[in-house]
């Protein structure tokens, strides 16, 4: 802006001086052409024609010498002006550029007023200049004021959508920020050391006769003297995290991570439900070169890779016998990712487990061999998944596999498979839609089936009793939107549905009664978080536990959580 007023000034000056010079020339030129006219002829007047002649010439050469005189001294004027008007725009220019942007128009104004006043303009001095232009340019201000005031009046209400959008994004940015700016965790080695986790309070109301007052799962019916509800509150949903950053080995970064909660069980002391048992959830060393990565330890199944979204159920993933297939397993496993273009790629992943059946221990000080170990082989499965970004989120695509084989003694060998596919489908910017499919047998140790693999004609530990694993299909769906960044609401339902002719003719199972027919859950919940290390969240639970004599039960739960992470 100053540049273009700058320019303005040059160029507005270099035109009056131009203008100045050119009027005075026009009209001295005029003057002297005036005067050196040829007089009429004597002839005409009937004067002497020599002696005529001669004064004549003499007064034009007298006359010329004036006219020079003049041009000289008008020269001499105009160039005094000039250097006047240098100095008077000189002092204009160092004034402020919207000053100068008004004076220019003024000019424009005045000359289309007053056309007469616009040429006499480069003639005068450049204070006649400024008197002049001085009410116009004042009209001017009070214009663009008048325009400035409009312009800011509609401008208000756009400030004001904008400032709460700025506000909440700037709440986001700190709280980012305030997780990157934490002090370092003293190690016993030299390398990095994350502590992270989260304190959670859980205020829960049953209605309705359920498994466990804080994390349910199925629903009972009601029994006689029982009040038909129940409330209670925990904190044993929290959770207490570790994560190193190793060396780089054979090209790959190296690291561990270490999970812990508080849901192994209770005190056997007074209040002892308030003192929830340290339990290990995950422990894993991982190494992760460019595209592939090995991983040993305790983990999720990572063929079945993704839970609905639920504060409410930390200690035990949300819709666990209702479709949910989820363990925490020892494990080694390796991923490999394939890079399509198009931000799209593909994951194969595979790996050996433990062969987990869902037993409870027999003891608590040493461990036997369950059925799953007792088979001498691991567990093997293994996903694959195309994922693509769509509207800023994944669209992910998975199919995935699982065996193990379980020995019940007395030559009775079960085979326990199972195959699944999982989904996530984003609808919109803001709305997307997750899931999960199975089919499968003797799927109690990944919570399948309602917890139960296998089902007997007898008592398990009687030779000749025969064993059939159990055959269920489940699954899962939730849809998920998010209307701003600190605010989130899911709604999901899932189903567990072991087969009847399964459960008809054998009456006995492992571990669990066989009376548990179909298992039906959903929920919905809201989700706040003002900060990146705080929330607050709502949830309402249902259940529909149907029995094989065909009556169902059913139970509600609503759970008001608040939790800080850390």
């Amino acid at each position: 802006m100053k540049n273009r007023t700058t320019r303005w000034v040059e160029w507005t000056r270099s035109a009056l001086l131009a203008l100045a010079l050119a009027t005075t020339a026009s009209a001295v030129a005029q003057t002297a052409a005036n005067r050196l006219e040829p007089p009429p002829l004597a002839s005409a007047r009937g004067d002497d024609p020599s002696s005529d002649s001669m004064r004549e010439l003499r007064e034009q050469v007298r006359e010329l010498h004036e006219a020079i005189d003049e041009l000289r001294s008008d020269w001499q004027r105009a160039r005094a002006e000039t250097s006047d008007l240098r100095r008077e725009l000189d002092e204009v220019r160092a004034g402020t550029a919207p000053r100068n942007a008004v004076l220019k128009r003024a000019v424009v104004r005045l000359e289309t007023r007053n056309p007469a006043s616009a040429a006499v303009l480069p003639a005068n001095s450049a204070a006649s200049f400024l008197q002049n232009a001085a009410p116009v340019a004042q009209e001017e201000v009070e214009k663009e004021q008048r325009q400035d005031d409009s312009q800011n009046e509609k401008l208000d209400s756009k400030k004001a959508e904008r400032a709460a959008t700025l506000e909440e994004e700037y709440q986001l940015l700190i709280g980012k920020v305030d997780d990157q700016y934490q002090t370092k965790v003293e190690s016993g080695s030299k390398y990095r050391l994350r502590l992270s986790g989260i304190v959670l309070m859980n205020l829960v109301s049953n209605q309705g006769v359920v498994d466990a007052i804080d994390l349910p799962q199925v629903a009972y019916g009601r029994q006689p003297g029982d009040s038909g509800g129940s409330f209670g509150a925990t904190l044993r949903q929290s959770e207490i995290g570790f994560e190193t950053f190793g060396p780089t080995v054979a090209g790959a970064k190296t690291s561990a991570n270490l999970q812990v909660d508080f849901g192994g069980g209770f005190a056997t002391i007074p209040n002892g439900f308030n003192s929830g048992l340290l339990r290990l959830r995950t422990a894993t060393l991982r190494m992760d070169w460019p595209n592939t990565a090995l991983v040993v330890g305790q983990d999720a199944l990572f063929f079945s890779p993704n839970s609905p979204t639920s504060f409410a159920s930390l200690a035990i993933p949300a819709l666990s016998w209702s479709g949910n297939l989820w363990s925490w397993v020892p494990q080694i496993r390796v991923e490999h990712r394939v890079d399509l273009g198009n931000e799209s790629s593909l994951l194969f992943q595979g790996g050996i487990l433990d062969p987990v059946n869902g037993e409870i221990p027999g003891a608590s000080y040493y461990r036997g061999p369950g059925a799953g170990e007792s088979s001498r082989q691991p567990a093997v499965g293994s996903r694959i998944a195309w994922t693509r970004q769509i509207l800023g989120q994944p669209l992910r695509l998975g199919a995935a596999g699982f065996y193990s084989r379980q020995d019940y003694g007395f030559g009775q060998n079960v085979d326990s498979w199972a195959a699944m596919s999982d989904i996530e489908i984003p609808l919109s910017s803001r709305l997307s839609l997750s899931g999960k499919l199975y089919r499968g047998r003797a799927l109690g140790g990944l919570n399948g089936g309602i917890g139960t693999s296998a089902v007997f004609s007898g008592p398990p530990a009687t030779a000749g009793t025969e064993v059939r694993g159990l055959n269920s299909v489940g699954g899962w769906t939730q849809l998920r939107y998010r209307p701003a960044n600190k605010w989130e609401l899911n709604a999901a339902y899932g189903m567990d549905n072991p087969y009847a002719s399964d459960l008809k003719y054998f009456p006995y199972s492992q571990p669990y009664n066989t009376s548990l027919a179909r298992n039906l859950g959903s929920f919905a919940n809201l989700i706040y978080r003002p900060r990146s290390d705080l929330l607050f969240s709502a949830e309402y639970r249902h259940l529909t536990t149907y029995m094989t004599a065909g009556e169902g039960n059913s139970a509600g739960q609503l759970n008001l959580m608040m939790g800080v992470l850390f």
